[in-house]
């Protein structure tokens, strides 16, 4: 079993976020991931003059310094940079990591984000649109051998090669974030390699939860010809350990948990995991742990993941 880390990006600093991804590499965590934000989410107001550090950047910095842990986003937003350049970026980080790099990308969410940075924020229909187009590309780049020429309604490609090319075979894999039934899942479908069930999103975490969304999942598979085998699963669980029932039943990182995330004691934390993935996941990133120490990391990997080793 395989566990991962997401590690706050906001609301903190970059020798925090370095200790805690030196302290991962040295213990039995597989993964680490960030989010992709500007201004530190929900969106307060008070707090918009928090660090926001830039999903990119941090990564790449992330893949120089460790050699074990694979990395990526959850998830990126796909209005904030054109397609073709992330898959650019994708291709050159997977080089810098000798292919640890998961491509983590969603139709995008946080309008006071785009109000402040001048970036246009379409309707959700037309989001998901993009969206659907953004992953067609950039797997276009990811598994043509020769230049590729796109034309989409949003999107145009004229003889591009991606070069480099990205260093795992077949592709650098891609997780495609959200799980709307209608079409982020069938989007997945069509152009994504991992499913990636989002706790923070309010949703119940229970494995009955994971298992209708994979079940929906698999029936868009059978609808484009893919083999469901081919998506990996996987949770983002945020994670309290506390045996304060107030603490458990409020708020991780100022937001409040959904129904059935794994927060309370350390065995209540382990049953509520143990039971996701007997439901099918094949990795769990643990969400809402706080930067300011590496302690929270490593509490975690002795207390829980070593359980499961």
């Amino acid at each position: 079993m395989q566990f991962g880390a997401q590690v706050g990006v906001y609301r903190n600093t970059w020798d925090e976020i370095s200790a805690v991804a030196q302290a991962l590499e040295a213990g039995r965590w597989n993964s680490i991931w960030f989010a992709d934000h500007y201004l530190p989410p929900p969106g307060r107001p008070e707090e918009e003059h928090l660090t926001a550090h830039e999903a990119f950047t941090v990564a790449s910095a992330i893949a120089g310094m460790t050699s074990r842990l694979r990395l990526g986003h959850l998830v990126l937003g796909n209005t904030y940079r054109n397609p073709a350049l992330v898959a650019k970026m994708a291709a050159t980080l997977d080089q810098i990591s000798h292919g640890r790099f998961t491509l983590g990308i969603g139709a995008a969410w946080f309008k006071r984000e785009h109000a402040a940075y001048g970036w246009d924020f379409p309707s959700m229909r037309e989001r998901q649109d993009r969206f659907e187009e953004a992953c067609g590309l950039i797997r276009a780049l990811f598994t043509a051998q020769e230049p590729v020429d796109f034309s989409g309604e949003y999107y145009r490609l004229e003889h591009a090669p991606l070069a480099p090319r990205s260093y795992q075979e077949p592709h650098i894999p891609i997780l495609v974030g959200g799980t709307g039934e209608k079409r982020t899942l069938r989007t997945l479908a069509m152009f994504g390699d991992v499913f990636n069930l989002d706790g923070w999103a309010g949703g119940p975490m229970t494995a009955e939860y994971f298992r209708h969304k994979t079940d929906v999942l698999d029936g868009h598979c059978e609808d484009v010809g893919r083999e469901p085998s081919d998506i990996r699963r996987t949770v983002l669980m945020p994670t309290l350990l506390t045996d304060d029932k107030a603490a458990a039943g409020s708020f991780i990182a100022g937001r409040r948990l959904g129904e059935g995330t794994a927060a309370g004691p350390r065995n209540y934390v382990i049953d509520r995991i143990g039971e996701i993935i007997d439901a099918g996941a094949q990795e769990i990133m643990i969400g809402g742990l706080s930067t300011d120490s590496v302690e929270n990391f490593q509490r975690f990997d002795e207390e829980v993941i070593q359980v499961f080793h």
